[in-house]
């Protein structure tokens, strides 16, 4: 993957994160959770697992959910509000990242991290394709009696591991605005992008 490829996309995964990095006050629990179901699809929600975060910002378990679907509340330690969900297969793969940033690695150190952990077994990630959803938005505009925010957007990053340009048809740059591009193709993480066309190029995970 081309290095401007790279450079453009380090926002949002490996961190967690779509935006810049503040501390904010936690939202009350019970706000956290119906925010947190918005990211999911509709008929996911209401028995999704939910993890937040307690006043102190720790991370925790919210809600004990009974179907496939994590959802993810937003970080205290964010600006805006980002909240993600995502099939239970794929949470090792999360959780492992959120070790690595608890520890302080950054970025390409988690992703070296977690690859070779993958190659040797270690690490179990999807071999088939795998969705994370992303819904975001400013606290300003948050409904808290629902969880909606007004004029919120979202994103969906389709991991295909090992997928090329050449297998997909893809391109492997961001190109016309909303179309769809494969990053990191041929290697663990490939994923395909689909984001917002009012939102540009960037993006991290």
């Amino acid at each position: 993957m081309k290095t401007i490829t790279i450079s453009a996309a380090l926002l949002m995964l490996s961190s967690m994160a779509f935006g810049q990095q503040s501390k904010r006050t936690v939202l009350p629990s019970d706000v956290q959770v119906r925010l947190a179901v918005m990211a999911a699809p509709t008929e996911d929600r209401a028995k999704a697992t939910v993890y937040g975060y307690t006043p102190e910002g720790k991370f925790i378990l919210l809600r004990e959910g009974t179907n496939d679907m994590i959802c993810l509340a937003p970080n205290p330690k964010q600006a805006g509000l980002f909240v993600y969900a995502y099939p239970k297969r794929l949470d090792p793969f999360m959780a492992r990242g959120r070790e690595l940033t608890l520890a302080g690695k950054g970025t390409k150190e988690k992703n070296d991290a977690r690859e070779a952990e993958i190659k040797s077994g270690k690490l179990i990630f999807p071999q088939d394709p795998t969705v994370l959803y992303g819904y975001w938005g400013d606290e300003k505009n948050l409904d808290p009696a629902t969880g909606e925010i007004k004029n919120a957007l979202r994103r969906y990053v389709v991991y295909v591991p090992y997928a090329t340009g050449e297998s997909t048809g893809l391109p492997t740059l961001p190109s016309v605005p909303g179309m769809p591009w494969l990053m990191n193709g041929g290697t663990y993480k490939a994923h395909i992008m689909l984001n917002p066309e009012s939102m540009g190029h960037e993006h991290g995970m």
